[in-house]
């Protein structure tokens, strides 16, 4: 065989070959999962959040993968532990922006820790879906910020009407986590309540971390308050609530969505009683979309009691869902098909739609709840 002959030979054989490799890597694009990527704790002290995104979006993924999946195609993510810690969730965007198979980011779990990595993610054209990031700035950082979390500027305010004008309290103590949406929805918070009449006699931050509340509350006590206004999450919010009661403050407790859980309850135990709390979930809401989540969640989950961050990424991972079969895998396709899904079935917002000026669903919190004998219960009007 001539050289010429034995060059073409092999050039034939090595273009099949690179074909074949091509044809095959088509192939298995076409058939692989779809992949998202989320930024979230599942270690540090937010570490039950992450655990509990996990339990939603696999919940999700069943119904959907059930249904047919993404044209047939399944759906998954790769959960990256940020601890929600702002370096850490900025070394993610990284890795998230260069890794071509993300078609999607979701998280962080805290709006400081999104909104460190949003300059990343808008810059690699990757969208960042923060669906618990409730804070006014995070959805400006650019079109590819995206959010099913209710801004504090919207929420707080009704926090404020529940405390002032349906409770009755005119003095008002605030303690708040020391973080940026800690202070955020506190400044909110804070102008509301003053618009309604009351005065605030006090405001304490507190770092995450912190456990002995008795200095702070002594403060509290000496300045004489009517209310003890919480914004807060579950575990801090319960502990707080114990060591009140235990230093003698039996004042009213009215507190931030972000305390709604079942773990509240078991945390707080008798020290919770008769605190007040705005949600946008709550699950003796009748609508089938909450009632389907509940049972497909305590069937999945050995009878678990779903919480409202359970449903906050069940929702969240449907909406990805959503987005993904009008925009494709394209990045750029995806960000535009958040502002063509409409009315998404949803578990907090009923049918949810986005506002495309702000790239927010509208909607705050519905229910009034206190709890009751160790329970939430929506509030009746009557005096704790």
């Amino acid at each position: 065989m001539s050289n010429i002959n034995r060059r073409t030979l092999i050039k034939g054989s090595l273009s099949a070959a690179i074909a074949a490799a091509t044809f095959s890597r088509a192939a298995y694009a076409d058939t692989d999962p779809i992949l998202l990527g989320v930024s979230g704790p599942l270690t540090g002290p937010n570490a039950q959040y992450g655990t509990q995104w996990k339990q939603g979006f696999d919940l999700a993924l069943d119904e959907i993968h059930a249904a047919g999946g993404i044209n047939g195609r399944k759906l998954a993510y790769q959960f990256e532990d940020s601890q929600s810690d702002p370096r850490q969730s900025v070394a993610i965007a990284q890795k998230f922006v260069s890794d071509p198979k993300i078609v999607m980011e979701l998280g962080d779990f805290s709006s400081p820790a999104s909104m460190a990595a949003s300059p990343i993610y808008q810059r690699g054209g990757l969208v960042q879906f923060g669906f618990t990031n409730s804070h006014p700035d995070f959805t400006k950082g650019g079109d590819y910020m995206w959010s099913t979390s209710v801004s504090q500027a919207d929420e707080q305010p009704l926090l404020a009407r529940y405390a002032v004008k349906r409770l009755g309290l005119k003095r008002l103590a605030v303690l708040h986590l020391n973080t940026d949406w800690g202070r955020t929805s506190r400044d909110y918070f804070n102008k509301a309540a003053k618009e309604y009449g009351a005065e605030i006699v006090v405001t304490e931050g507190y770092i995450a971390e912190e456990r002995d509340f008795r200095s702070t509350l002594v403060r509290v006590r000496d300045a004489n308050p009517d209310g003890l206004v919480l914004i807060s999450y579950y575990s801090d919010g319960a502990l707080i609530a114990r060591q009140a009661r235990q230093i003698g403050l039996k004042q009213v407790i009215c507190a931030a969505s972000s305390v709604y859980s079942p773990k509240f309850l078991e945390l707080g135990g008798d020290a919770v009683e008769d605190v007040h709390v705005g949600t946008r979930y709550f699950p003796e809401d009748p609508r089938p979309e909450v009632q389907k989540f509940i049972a497909g969640f305590k069937n999945k989950y050995n009878g678990q009691e779903p919480d409202a961050f359970n449903a906050y990424s069940y929702d969240a991972m449907n909406m990805a869902a959503a987005v993904i079969r009008i925009g494709g895998t394209d990045r750029k396709a995806i960000r535009d098909a958040f502002a063509k899904v409409k009315d998404v079935p949803s578990v907090i917002f009923g049918s949810a739609t986005f506002n495309v000026a702000t790239r927010r669903i509208n909607g705050a919190m519905n229910a009034e709840l206190v709890v009751r004998k160790g329970q939430f219960a929506v509030w009746d009007g009557k005096p704790t």
